[in-house]
C-alpha cells in the first residue's frame, strides 16, 4: 500500500523493454554515440567494448581534450582497437551526433528530462544495460544511501575466498563491460548501483538479481531529485523485476534520518511489502521470532536462514558499527550462496575493508595503521576517531573546501575516554582553521607538518620515546581535501601507506 507521499512521485521516464541490441554481434557496423567519456572508467569501458565489437563510435563530452587526457591516453595506448572507427567531438555536444546515431550510450549523471540531445536519440542504453542484456551470470545488486561500497566489497571478497569466480562492478568505478566476456552462469557478479544507474533501467526488464540489497536510506542527492520520494522510487527499481525464487535484503530498524520530510521512518518496511522476492531483514538488535535475516546479538553477527541461527561475524579488521552492519549483510548473501557459516566467520574475519576507507594495511609493534584518506569532510574524520574501543593517534588536516570544520573539533572536545592519544596534522588552509578551533577548545596537537614523511618520522619517535603507548592504533583521516600536497585523496592514501611501510619496520 502506498502512502500519500509516495503518490506524489513525479512521472519518470520509462525506457523500452529489453536492449536495442539482442546480442553483441548486432553491434557491428552500428553508429553509436558515447555521451560522456569522463575520467572514472564507465565511458572508457563503453568505447573500448563498442570498438572491439566493430561499431563506429563517436565520443562527445562537455570536457575538453586536455581535461580528458588521462582517459584518452589509456584508450589510444590499446593497439588492439581500430581507431579509424573512432570520432572525438569534445568540448561540447552536436545534435547530429544524437539524431543520426543508431544508439546513444548515456552517462548516468545526465538527466533525461529536458535534455535536448537525448530527446533526439533513436535508442538509449548504458554500460549497465548492455551488460545485463548480454550476461547470464547470477547478479547480486546493491544500492542504498550509505554503505554500498563496503557492502559490495565484502560480498565480492567473501565469494572469491569461498571459491567462486566472482566479479565486482558498477558505481564502484569499474564498468561491468570490462569483464563481460569472462562471465557465465557460474560466475556471480556483484553490482553497486546508484539511484541514477537504476533510473536508467526503468522499464527495461533487464535487472533481475538473484539477490538485491538496499543499505540504509538517508536523504541524499536532493539537489538532483528535490524529493526523497523520487529518490527512493529509483532505488526500488533494484527489486521490481525479482521473482519469488530470488532474495531481497532490507533494513529492519527505524531511522529518523530516513524521513526527508516524508514522515516515513523505515523504508525497509515499504520495500518488504512491495518486493515479490523472499524478503530477509537486517538489524542492530535481534530480529523478532519468525523473521529471517541477519542481526547482532551480544556483539556477534547472527544469520537466521531456513529456520536455523548461526554465528557468522566476530571481530573485523576494519572498525566501526556501520562497517559491521555491511559485513553482516555480506554474510547473509554468502549464506544464500551456500557458504557454510563457520567458513563465513573465517572469511569475513580476514576482510580488510575498502581501500582508503578505514583500511587496515599495516601493523608495527602491536599498533595497527588505518588509511581513511577518502575522509574529506570533518564529520568523517570525527567518526573515524571514535570507531575504536580505545584512543587513537589521529592524523588529520589538509586543504579547506569551504566547509564548517567545527564538527571535528566539537566531536574531539566531547569524546571523553576516546579523546585521541595524540593529534598530528598536515599543513594546509583547513589545518589553519582547525588549529584555531582546537586552541579555543583546549585541544592539544602534537605538531603540524609540511610533509607526510616528516610527520610519520616524528610519530615514530613519539612511540620510541614512550610518549605514545605501543599498541595505540594510528588513523589517517584528514577530514579535508588534498590539493597542493597530493594529486587527490587516493594519491594521498597511497603515499601514506607507502611511507608507513618504509618508516615503521621492525
Amino acid at each position: 500500500m502506498q502512502t500519500d507521499a509516495e503518490n506524489l512521485v513525479p512521472r519518470a521516464h520509462i525506457y523500452p523493454s529489453g536492449c536495442v541490441f539482442k546480442n553483441p554481434q548486432e553491434i557491428e557496423g552500428k553508429k553509436i554515440t558515447v555521451m560522456g567519456l569522463g575520467l572514472n572508467g564507465g565511458g572508457e569501458a563503453s568505447v573500448r567494448y563498442l570498438l572491439s565489437k566493430g561499431a563506429f563510435v563517436t565520443v562527445t563530452d562537455m570536457k575538453s581534450e586536455a581535461e580528458l587526457s588521462p582517459t584518452l591516453e589509456r584508450i589510444f595506448a590499446d593497439s588492439t582497437l581500430d581507431f579509424s572507427r573512432l570520432t572525438l567531438h569534445l568540448g561540447g555536444h552536436k545534435i547530429e551526433d544524437f539524431s543520426e546515431a543508431d544508439c546513444v550510450i548515456k552517462n548516468p549523471g545526465v538527466k533525461f528530462d529536458g535534455n535536448v540531445y537525448l530527446s533526439k536519440a533513436r535508442a538509449i542504453e548504458t554500460d549497465i544495460s548492455l551488460f545485463l542484456a548480454f550476461t547470464n551470470s547470477p547478479i547480486i545488486a546493491v544500492t542504498g544511501s550509505k554503505g554500498k561500497s563496503s557492502t559490495v566489497s565484502a560480498i565480492h571478497f567473501g565469494l572469491c575466498e569461498a571459491g567462486f569466480t566472482a566479479f565486482l562492478g558498477g558505481n564502484i568505478t569499474v564498468s561491468p563491460l570490462t569483464f563481460l566476456e569472462k562471465t557465465n552462469k557460474n560466475t556471480p557478479v556483484v553490482l553497486e548501483l546508484s539511484s541514477w544507474q537504476l533510473a536508467d533501467l526503468r522499464g527495461r526488464n533487464l535487472l533481475k538479481p538473484k539477490v538485491s540489497v538496499i543499505t540504509k536510506i538517508v536523504p541524499d542527492h536532493q539537489n538532483f531529485y528535490h524529493s526523497m520520494i523520487a529518490y527512493v522510487a529509483d532505488k526500488k527499481i533494484i527489486f521490481q523485476d525479482q521473482t519469488k525464487s530470488d532474495f531481497s535484503i532490507f533494513d529492519f530498524d527505524d531511522d529518523e534520518a530516513a524521513d526527508g520530510g516524508t514522515l516515513i521512518k523505515n523504508w525497509g518496511d515499504i520495500f518488504a511489502r512491495e518486493s515479490k522476492a523472499k524478503v530477509l531483514r537486517y538489524s542492530k538488535i535481534p530480529l523478532p521470532n519468525g523473521t529471517e535475516g541477519a542481526f547482532f546479538k551480544n556483539g556477534d553477527g547472527i544469520v537466521r536462514f531456513n529456520g536455523r541461527e548461526d554465528k557468522v561475524l566476530g571481530e573485523l579488521l576494519t572498525p566501526g558499527t556501520h562497517i559491521r552492519t555491511n559485513a553482516l549483510n555480506a554474510a547473509l548473501v554468502l549464506k544464500i550462496f551456500g557458504v557454510d557459516s563457520s567458513r563465513i566467520l573465517e572469511i569475513l574475519g580476514k576482510w580488510k575493508g575498502i581501500e582508503h576507507r578505514l583500511e587496515f594495511f599495516h601493523e608495527w609493534q602491536n599498533s595497527k595503521f588505518y588509511n581513511d584518506s577518502a575522509a574529506t569532510v570533518p564529520e568523517s574524520a570525527a567518526a573515524a576517531a571514535k570507531s575504536f574501543a580505545r584512543p587513537v593517534v589521529l592524523i588529520c588536516g589538509g586543504t579547506d573546501k569551504g566547509l564548517d570544520l567545527s564538527p571535528l573539533s566539537n566531536s574531539l572536545a566531547n569524546s571523553g575516554k576516546l579523546f585521541p592519544a595524540a593529534i598530528f596534522m598536515l599543513s594546509g588552509t583547513a589545518t589553519d582553521k582547525l588549529q584555531k578551533l582546537f586552541e579555543s577548545q583546549k585541544i592539544k596537537i602534537d605538531g603540524v607538518f609540511d610533509s607526510l614523511f616528516d610527520l610519520l618520522c616524528a610519530l615514530k619517535k613519539s612511540f620510541e620515546n614512550a610518549k605514545i603507548a605501543r599498541g595505540t592504533p594510528v588513523v589517517f583521516s584528514p577530514g579535508a581535501t588534498s590539493f597542493g600536497m597530493f594529486k587527490n585523496e587516493f594519491d594521498r592514501g597511497n603515499t601514506f601507506k607507502k611511507n608507513v611501510r618504509e618508516i615503521f619496520v621492525d
